[in-house]
């Protein structure tokens, strides 16, 4: 893998949310998290929901992602 390949995906995890989308997530820190999506996110029913235009996330999404963390599947970078 050359280095921006790494950068982009490397350490990446999958992470199922619980609205049923699949996500690769990093831990970068406690406060920074990258995702990428592995779907059509048209499926997601809080980013294309009624409040998504004041919304841009899916906070069953992040609820997930914490307890991936919580759990040990997903862990945090060391700075």
């Amino acid at each position: 893998m050359n280095e921006r390949d790494e950068f982009l995906v490397g350490g990446m995890r999958p992470v199922r949310c619980d609205c049923g989308n699949r996500v690769l997530v990093k831990k970068n820190s406690p406060q920074h998290t990258s995702v990428q999506w592995l779907a059509d996110t048209s499926s997601c029913p809080e980013l294309c929901g009624p409040r998504s235009a004041f919304l841009p996330t899916c906070l069953r999404l992040r609820d997930s992602i914490e307890k991936a963390v919580r759990d040990g599947t997903l862990e945090v970078a060391d700075g």
